[in-house]
């Protein structure tokens, strides 16, 4: 599975881009604005997303965009959980800054199962 990661935090985004090629999947960026993340979308079948991205656009905002153009399942990875509204629409997951491994890991296999057409979607971890 081809995995963009959008943070603007270098090691944070080191850590990402580490845990999913550990997982087997590809990683894509790391991207830090909205405009780099558009430019790996079209190869991407997850996002993981951070919420607030210094050139001061919504990671929100962004996550709009690659789930109506790109059909792309976001996972939020956040230190504010609480600022993702409750079931924002077609967002997979959020999982709140600090994470383990564990977390992003069981979110990407939860996103895989469900790209493969099983039902079960995460919502918060």
């Amino acid at each position: 599975m081809n995995v963009l990661i959008v943070e603007d935090e270098g090691f944070i985004a080191l850590e990402l881009e580490r845990i999913t090629t550990e997982t087997g999947h590809r990683a894509l960026g790391p991207a830090s604005t909205i405009e780099q993340a558009l430019a790996f979308a079209p190869r991407a079948d997850v996002a993981l997303v951070d919420v607030g991205l210094a050139d001061g656009t919504s990671g929100m905002q962004l996550a709009r965009r690659l789930i109506d153009r790109f059909g792309i399942s976001v996972i939020f990875v956040t230190g504010a959980p609480q600022l993702v509204s409750q079931g924002f629409d077609g967002a997979f997951a959020v999982v709140g800054k600090p994470f383990t491994d564990e977390r992003i890991t069981a979110a990407l296999a939860d996103a895989e199962n469900w790209r493969r057409g099983h039902p079960a979607r995460a919502t918060a971890l």
